[in-house]
């Protein structure tokens, strides 16, 4: 392993304020107000935003809690990573919704060349941040902020362009974004981690796993997570019962997942117990693998056969699945982005291409296999290039010994790793690669 320069002390502000300086100054050029006036259609529906301009605004503060809450406690599990996990979140969902408004807006500008920022806009920018911080998963405790905040860049710039090849070109549906969000960030991820590759870590290490008190943590993350997905789901369907089924289809699949993954999880692990990983990310698999036919007549039986089939292979992933990745396939995959997100996002997809060509939502099937298509293919594309750009040794990234550590780039208290330690017993490492 080469020694690298960990200290963020020139790296990170200058690379932070000049995105920002530079974001800054392309919302001066091409962001204006949403006022009503000379809209086109939106970029995920025929919404033509004639409802009252606040109409969406419960939807988007769910979907914003998603973002900040959720995510970031779900990957606080970690016993040392705790700062690292919510607070880099933090940074690189603020970084990537700014983005994300003008990578998207770029696609759908107004007549007079300008980007109108709306409620409906926002809460697509949230969406987009989404993709960065699945993908964050994948590569947690192993990366630097600098590298991050790279990645969040470039891969909001290659989702813009699937997400408008997608809605736009293909005309496919993703109502609930499995494809475009959910296996797109899961397997951009997952390459970049290839990529990224440590043997220093293939036998593991001893920050890479949890205590007590992180598991419970995350548990927090995964019921927000669980609460407000009907609202990610449903928040850019047609208003209206196409919107109220979306709800629906999501809460029940979310309902049924709970059952198999408990089910699952208890099945495979020692005498019967329950596997916390398991319980903090297999409930969620239902609400993304019912994302792409969530507005779609599917009955309310078809949702919990979603969700039902989602829990199993996302348990049954993380038991077995994971280990084999990273040992024969070199992925080292911290939070298990493939069993939440990218198997239950293909699951989605292939859902999708099913209940469309059955007649439940008007479409083509084959455009809904391309979109499926076109997600793997620019997640993994993008994600090899944004892995060997991440690679280079300026951007400050951690040695082996001190990954999944938050004291390399964050002031801990000196009691802290006291206590740390005398935790140390309870260290139940799961979900991890193990050789």
């Amino acid at each position: 392993m080469p020694a690298y320069a960990t200290s963020m002390r020139l790296k990170f502000p200058i690379v932070a304020l000049a995105l920002e300086i530079i974001t800054i100054i392309l919302f001066a050029v091409f962001v204006i107000y949403d006022d009503g006036k000379g809209h086109k259609s939106s970029e995920h529906s025929n919404n033509t935003h004639e409802e009252p301009p606040m109409m969406l605004y419960p939807m988007f503060q769910d979907v914003h809690v998603m973002i900040f809450i959720g995510f970031g406690f779900l990957m606080t599990f970690l016993k040392r990573y705790g700062f690292s996990s919510v607070g880099v979140n933090l940074l690189l969902a603020a970084f990537g919704l700014q983005w994300g408004l003008l990578m998207q807006g770029i696609w759908h500008l107004d007549e007079d060349g300008k980007i109108r920022v709306s409620i409906f806009k926002i809460i697509n920018a949230d969406f987009s941040t989404a993709t960065v911080l699945i993908s964050f998963g994948a590569v947690l405790g192993k990366t630097s902020p600098v590298q991050l905040l790279i990645m969040t860049v470039l891969e909001i710039t290659i989702f813009s362009i699937n997400e408008h090849l997608v809605a736009t070109v293909f005309e496919a549906n993703d109502v609930g974004a499995s494809m475009i969000i959910h296996a797109f960030g899961a397997y951009f991820g997952l390459i970049v981690a290839r990529v990224l590759y440590r043997p220093g870590l293939k036998n593991g290490h001893e920050n890479d796993g949890s205590v007590y008190h992180s598991d419970l943590f995350a548990m927090i993350g995964t019921v927000f997570l669980w609460m407000f997905w009907p609202s990610f789901n449903s928040a850019i369907a047609e208003p209206g019962y196409t919107q109220l089924t979306a709800v629906i289809n999501t809460y029940l699949s979310l309902a049924s997942c709970v059952l198999s993954a408990y089910a699952i999880s208890s099945l495979v692990e020692h005498k019967g117990k329950l596997d916390m990983v398991h319980i903090q990310n297999a409930t969620l698999a239902g609400g993304v693998a019912v994302g792409t036919c969530a507005d779609m007549n599917i009955g309310p039986f078809g949702a919990m056969l979603i969700g039902l089939v989602a829990g199993i292979i996302s348990t049954v992933g993380f038991k077995y699945l994971t280990p084999i990745l990273a040992s024969h396939l070199g992925i080292q995959d911290t939070c298990g982005v493939h069993n939440l997100h990218g198997m239950p996002g293909i699951l989605g997809g292939l859902a999708g291409i099913i209940a469309v060509a059955l007649g439940k939502k008007k479409g083509s099937a084959a455009m809904q296999a391309a979109a499926l298509a076109s997600s793997l293919g620019f997640a993994l594309v993008g994600g090899a290039v944004t892995g060997l750009i991440m690679k280079l040794p300026i951007w400050g990234q951690p040695p082996d010994q001190n990954c999944f550590d938050d004291s390399i780039y964050w002031e801990v208290p000196a009691e802290e790793e006291e206590n740390e330690e005398s935790l140390a017993h309870a260290d139940h490492s799961k979900n991890k690669a193990e050789v």
